[in-house]
């Protein structure tokens, strides 16, 4: 079904087009990665890029598709909705397949892609002479795929298949090196940790779904914004599940321990994972389901912005301790989706939305970049490496972009989505989180002054002679330094761009009015606060960290008494659940074995000797002694008549002959003598 609406938003009507043939079949977007999956597993091994080709392509269709929705959006807004009937659940619920097509999707669709096309670019250098690489570009396409499965749900059945999807494929890629037994632990933690989570996810979506009668999402926001009775019943309580789904992927605290793990999967999985997929599925479900918390279940936001808060900010701390580069950016992931959590929490759905948006290049930009600089020195520990910005200046300058985009320095794209996130908490009256998340920017700034002091400034520590990466893998960095510089400055508040207008009206395509924050002007004061924090903690990281010294390990040692040595135990979290889990894994083990060996296998064995013991009455009371007896008697008695016959049945004349005159002999005695 195709439909075309006219949205009303608070400055007035925007007219929404139906998207013409682009929208109608927008579901080729979500079906070509899972092609592109099924051909690399079948003629991969065959072709020159082992399939990476054929990812590249699919993703390159879709990127094309997604940027003339976007551009639809842009400048005339795309408002269409094309689901088809598979089934229905019980008497009144309908499973339904499709997918959206709105501001929120639209946007989704774009990241996902364009930024999946120039990290799966990437990947053919990077991977180039590796294993299985058929398998890689294969589970790379299903994780693609799955993501823009989800983004396109228009239920929350489909939305479940999405999201499940994802949390299998990065189980695969996060593993990809199984052969160290590290790699399958990491895979595992995530997987598992996701599967606590997925339970208030799937929880929520029953309570809700069946209270409402329908697990459609565009009738879920339409009966929260009218106060639907029997949604709002169970809206808290369904808020709450759906928040601690969304807590696992987006790795909220204290579900974000799985996610530095992560990192042991190659460098592209941890880019598209960190920019445009699988970590921002959590925000992009509250998004979608925005206005439940809007309207009905209210109560829960304070809880959603502690978390979010606590996320922010802690987390972020983690990064100043460790020395592998992935994992600095890691944690810093964690953190600004902390800042995206608490944005959409404290009524910021645009602000939230507009830092996941501009986070998505930037964060890609910085993964790939320290993919690079691996892929030189050989290494993801900052103590090897030192003084590379000569040696590979693309890969230092498009880094350099992208840290200062994240630090949220004037004019790149981190600064105008961080700030708009600060008015909006400020404008919402979450002063206290406001200041929490100026600390969360001076220590972004901090650590990322840290990270690029020790990796390209100073002298080489490493062994070896590291070169700058092939252009197969510095142009994509390229392409991302550029929105990562610019694109933040689609969305300056109260400034509407000639033709297009600006990422707030965009995104505000949607069938459910949003009424968030939305900042007139420019908070000159506010975001001059927030720049000096930024400004504050780049100057105070180079301070500590630019001097170089002998060693990596002298040039690191700066460190606060009690925060640091907290910090590198990381809070105690991870050995409270190791513990946990281990407690609990351990006795439940050995129970399980004991129960298997004593119980299960004891009542096996029981029913397995009383069948052997009835087996072997039956075969040889019933059966041989019996059955047979009779049947072998018979035969018996049969074989001795005819052993007595055969006798008589010579097949002599002369014997028969003999025979017939005895018997008459006998015949004529008896009938003289007797009768």
């Amino acid at each position: 079904m195709v439909t075309a609406m006219v949205m009303a938003v608070a400055e007035g009507v925007v007219q929404a087009g139906d998207g013409g043939f682009f929208a109608d079949t927008a579901g080729i977007m979500l079906i070509l990665p899972f092609v592109a999956f099924a051909l690399i597993m079948t003629v991969g091994k065959r072709l020159p890029y082992h399939g990476g080709e054929i990812a590249v392509a699919a993703l390159a269709v879709n990127t094309v598709w997604a940027t003339v929705l976007f551009v639809m959006n842009m400048t005339g807004g795309v408002l269409d909705q094309t689901t088809f009937e598979i089934g229905s659940i019980g008497s009144g619920l309908v499973f339904e397949l499709g997918w959206v097509v709105d501001g929120l999707s639209i946007m989704m669709y774009f990241l996902v892609n364009f930024v999946g096309l120039v990290v799966f670019v990437y990947a053919l250098g990077y991977m180039h002479g590796d294993r299985r690489l058929e398998w890689f570009f294969a589970a790379f396409s299903l994780f693609a795929g799955s993501m823009l499965v989800l983004v396109g749900a228009p239920n929350l059945i489909q939305l479940i298949i999405g999201w499940e999807g994802v949390g299998l494929a990065s189980y695969f890629l996060i593993g990809f090196y199984w052969e160290d037994l590290d790699n399958v632990r990491a895979g595992n933690k995530a997987f598992l940790t996701n599967k606590v989570g997925d339970v208030g996810l799937i929880l929520g979506a029953i309570l809700v779904g069946v209270s409402l009668g329908t697990f459609d999402l565009a009738e879920l926001g339409a009966a929260a914004a009218a106060h639907d009775e029997a949604l709002g019943a169970v809206a808290v309580a369904g808020g709450l599940l759906l928040f601690f789904g969304a807590m696992g992927k987006s790795a909220q605290f204290p579900l974000h321990i799985w996610l530095p793990d992560a990192m042991a999967g190659p460098t592209p999985v941890s880019a598209l994972m960190h920019a445009a997929t699988m970590v921002t599925a959590g925000v992009y479900l509250m998004a979608r389901v925005f206005p439940l918390f809007e309207y009905l279940a209210a109560d829960t936001r304070q809880l959603m912005v502690v978390i979010g808060a606590i996320t922010l900010l802690g987390i972020g701390l983690l990064a100043l301790v460790v020395d592998d580069i992935k994992r600095v950016l890691a944690f810093s992931t964690v953190s600004q989706l902390g800042y995206m959590m608490t944005a959409v929490a404290a009524g910021g759905y645009t602000a939230g939305l507009f830092h996941l948006f501009t986070h998505a290049f930037f964060k890609a930009l910085l993964f790939l970049g320290a993919g690079s600089v691996i892929h030189a020195v050989h290494s993801n520990n900052m103590s090897d490496m030192g003084g590379l910005r000569k040696e590979m200046p693309t890969t230092y300058w498009t880094f350099v972009v992208g840290s200062l985009a994240l630090a949220g320095i004037f004019p790149l794209a981190g600064f105008w989505s961080k700030d708009e996130i600060l008015a909006t908490l400020g404008q919402e009256g979450y002063i206290t989180v406001m200041w929490v998340a100026v600390a969360g920017a001076f220590v972004t700034a901090f650590y990322m002054a840290r990270c690029i002091a020790l990796t390209f400034h100073g002298t080489y520590k490493g062994h070896g002679h590291p070169h700058e990466s092939p252009p197969i893998m510095t142009r994509p960095l390229v392409a991302l330094a550029i929105p990562s510089a610019l694109f933040g400055l689609l969305n300056i508040p109260g400034v509407s761009l000639p033709g297009i207008g600006s990422f707030t009206e965009w995104l505000a395509v949607r069938e459910v009015v949003m009424g968030d924050h939305h900042a007139e002007a420019i908070d000159f004061g506010l975001a001059a606060i927030g720049l000096a924090a930024a400004l504050a903690g780049l100057a105070l990281g180079w301070l500590v960290y630019g001097k170089d010294a002998v060693t990596q390990m002298e040039r690191d040692r700066f460190q606060v008494p009690l925060l640091y040595p907290l910090l590198r135990r990381k809070y105690y979290v991870d050995d409270l659940a190791l513990g946990v889990v281990g407690a609990t894994t351990g006795p439940l083990a050995r129970f399980v074995n004991w129960t298997n060996n004593y119980v299960i296998d004891g009542v096996i064995n029981i029913v397995g000797g009383a069948v052997k013991w009835l087996g072997g009455l039956v075969y040889n009371g019933l059966d041989q002694r019996g059955v047979d007896g009779v049947f072998n008697g018979l035969s018996a008695m049969t074989d001795g008549a005819g052993s007595v016959l055969r006798r008589w049945q010579t097949g002599r004349v002369q014997q028969y002959a003999s025979a017939f005159v005895a018997g008459a002999i006998i015949l004529v005695v008896l009938f003289v003598f007797v009768v």
